[in-house]
Formats: C-alpha cells, sequence, structure tokens
C-alpha cells in the first residue's frame, strides 16, 4: 500500500493523561529503555545503553539548539499578546543567517491574541548589560496559517537568536500541562545542542549524559552530528481522512560533507539515528542522491529539496554506498562543504530504511506523523510495543522514557 492511502485512524491508542510525563527524571540517563529486537520486547535504563549497541556503531545525533521561541508582549491596557515565531521568512537562506541579523528581522509566526493586536507596533524593553534595549514588533502581512512579523531592536551587537535568548521563554510542547519553569531552559536541551533554531527540541537525545557519552566510546561507538531545525508542524495534528490529503510539515537540514564520508565509510557497521529527525534527514540525504541521479545532475541548488511523497516516487533501486557517493562527488564539483536544504520526507508503512538500522526514540502521540515513521521500522508490531509500554509504567511524549528499535 501507499502512504497515500493510510488512514491514520488506524494508528491510534488510548494514552492516559497521567502516563504523559510533565518535568523529566532528575538523572537523565535514568530514563527506562525498551528495547525491540527480532520481534521481542526487553526493558532496560539508558545508561545501560552501551550493552545494546553493537561495537563500531554509528550513532547519529541531531545538534540542533531549542530558542526561546515565545514572546509576550504586553499592551498599555495590561493585556498579553503571545507571539511564537515559528521560521525565517524565505528571503533568507537558512535559518543561521536569520538567526544572526542584526537590528531588523522578518518572522513567521502564531500570534495569541491577534484579535486585540490593534496598534501597529507592540514593544517589550529588554535589559542587556547596562542598556535598555526597545524590541518592536509590527504585522507585515496575514497568512492562512501565520502572521509575517517584522521585529526591530536598535543594538548592531545583538543578533535576533541573542534577542529570544534574553526576551524569550522556551515553548514546551502543547501537551505538557503547565506553565515553562527556569529549568526547562536546560532541561529541555540536550547536551550537545550547539545551532540555534528549532521550537521543540530532538527529545530522544534528552536523555544522553556526559557519562554515557564515555560508556559508548569505549565501546568504540561513534557520535557523529547532523543539523535538523524541529519546527512546530512536528506536532501538527493529522485531521485528513487519509494522507494524501495530510500536507507534511518542512524543516531545514544542515550537514557537512565530512558527515556524508563517515555515513560512506560506515556501511558496514550498524548505524542508529537518535531521534526521528536525525532518521529523517539520514534518509533524506539517500534520497537526495536518488534525485541527483534521476536529474543527471540538472537540478539547481536551491531546487535541491526532498518533497513529501519522493521517498515512494524515485527509483526503489539504487543502493545507500551509490546514492551517497553520488551526492558527496556533486558536491565535491559543486565545491561545497555544507548542504542546507529542506525535508518534507514522511516516513510512513511501506517505507523501507535506506540509511539507518535502527532508531532511538521517545513515545509519540496517537494518530501522528511520528507514530506512523515508528510503524514504518516495526510494522504492526508498533501496538506491541506501545502497550507493553503502557502496561508497565513507562512514561510518554516529549519528558518520558525512550526505546531502541531495530529494523
Amino acid at each position: 500500500m501507499h502512504p497515500k492511502d493510510l488512514s491514520i485512524l488506524d494508528y491510534t491508542y488510548t494514552l492516559p493523561e497521567e502516563k504523559i510525563a510533565s518535568y523529566p527524571l532528575p538523572q537523565r540517563d535514568k530514563s527506562k529503555l525498551l528495547i525491540y529486537q527480532q520481534e521481542q520486547v526487553t526493558e532496560d535504563f539508558y545508561f545501560n545503553l552501551h550493552h545494546h549497541l553493537p561495537a563500531n556503531s554509528l550513532l547519529v545525533f541531531n545538534n540542533t539548539k531549542v530558542v526561546e521561541a515565545r514572546l509576550l508582549f504586553q499592551k498599555s491596557t495590561g493585556s498579553n499578546i503571545e507571539i511564537f515565531c515559528l521560521e525565517p521568512d524565505e528571503q533568507y537562506a537558512d535559518i543561521t543567517t536569520a538567526m544572526l541579523q542584526n537590528e531588523k528581522v522578518y518572522w513567521k509566526c502564531l500570534v495569541g491574541g491577534a484579535k486585540k493586536w490593534k496598534e501597529e507596533w507592540l514593544q517589550k524593553t529588554i535589559a542587556w548589560q547596562n542598556e535598555v534595549i526597545n524590541l518592536t514588533a509590527k504585522i507585515v502581512a496575514k497568512r492562512n496559517d501565520y502572521f509575517l512579523i517584522e521585529f526591530n531592536w536598535h543594538n548592531v551587537q545583538l543578533s535576533f537568536a541573542e534577542i529570544l535568548h534574553l526576551a524569550g521563554i522556551i515553548p514546551l510542547p502543547p501537551y505538557i500541562k503547565r506553565n515553562t519553569e527556569e529549568k526547562d531552559k536546560e532541561t529541555y536541551q540536550t547536551i550537545y545542542a550547539k545551532h540555534d533554531g528549532s521550537v521543540a527540541a530532538p527529545t530522544a537525545g534528552l536523555h544522553f549524559t556526559e557519562n554515557l557519552m564515555q560508556q559508548l566510546q569505549q565501546k568504540n561507538i561513534k557520535p557523529c552530528y547532523v543539523t535538523l531545525h524541529v519546527g512546530a508542524g512536528t506536532f501538527k495534528p493529522v485531521k485528513a481522512a487519509t494522507m494524501q490529503e495530510h500536507e507534511m510539515h518542512a524543516e531545514f537540514i544542515d550537514v557537512g560533507i565530512d558527515f556524508i564520508q563517515l555515513l560512506k565509510d560506515n556501511t558496514q557497521n550498524k548505524i542508529v539515528a537518535v531521534g526521528t529527525t536525525s532518521l529523517r534527514t539520514i534518509e533524506s540525504l539517500y534520497w537526495l542522491g536518488v534525485k541527483l541521479i534521476e536529474a543527471n545532475n540538472k537540478i539547481a541548488l536551491e531546487d535541491l529539496v526532498i518533497e513529501q511523497w519522493d521517498a515512494y516516487e524515485l527509483p526503489q533501486d539504487i543502493s545507500m554506498q551509490t546514492a551517497l557517493n553520488h551526492l558527496f562527488n556533486w558536491m565535491q564539483t559543486n565545491q561545497l562543504t555544507r548542504l542546507v536544504t529542506k525535508t518534507q520526507i514522511i516516513i510512513a508503512p511501506s517505507y523501507q530504511l535506506k540509511v539507518a538500522d535502527g532508531l532511538i526514540t521517545n513515545f509519540h502521540q496517537p494518530q501522528s506523523t511520528l507514530l506512523l515513521l515508528v510503524a514504518a521500522i516495526v510494522g504492526n508490531k508498533w501496538k506491541t510495543i506501545y502497550d507493553y509500554a503502557l502496561q508497565n509504567n513507562f512514561r510518554f511524549l516529549s519528558y518520558g522514557d525512550g526505546s531502541l528499535l531495530w529494523k
């Protein structure tokens, strides 16, 4: 069956509210770990992960950093308007470029209380060193599902990323029914987070500690890093009767040519993605290579993107090595050391993993595209896995426990 014909109603289960973790455990790697291998379910803890991975495995982490994407502005009447920064306007080449803008930037946003926004400019003061910064916001355009907002601040020393760090609030997922607290700035961030740009954490990585990383290193399990900036679309519910009518969210990916070389060098070793975002990235790299082969390299850089159904409509018989070699050679020919593009890939049953051998991931919401991704890896056994987790006190969603799933 083509994933277009899937009904999301077939991928549901009952998730009691008490199973959703509102807070992380005090020690990250003491979270429970469900292991699914050869149709068997067992359990352990994250601090023993190295016992469940073969020596010389490659672990792919997403080093994106969650930004304080929620900005609260108070009107003169005392009422609040919340601006949720989703992603930059298309005029910027990528998220990093937009984050480094000084004095002015244009951003796609959701606006809470938009009907109350009567005056042209909203204002917010920010204390920075011995100075007061005046941040202003104005609606430039209203689109179907977002507002385009112009932000201004008169200080050339501060980038927009720094403005968000100073003035914004970490955006916890909507299913965590509490206010953001100061400690969420640390706990809703992986220890290896590096590049500003996400509005949600790559949560599978929240369980990793320095001690666990050392244990993995001692077994010669190699960490490597990609960047996929997680958008709010990751929480977008599927409301369509079939997946054909659901528009998959697109996200920025950023990888270096050295990372692609590393994948090429490890085709004989197990490659495990830490999180659905890492998996989407490395699988997208394969399809970028296939796309270049199919087009005989006649694709402009700005058009080299992965669209929703590409993985099902491009040739299916090209090896991982061939596709990655082609992408690597194309980057060399075009003198690119980094590849920044967008992926809209949807991984769902009947998808066959092309690069990854396994996935480390949390437990996901019913009727979500992330649950479809899990089902693509383990088939109908996803029901057995989730039943086991529910019956054995696993904690669900972003701050919850996780699993190691082998294809």
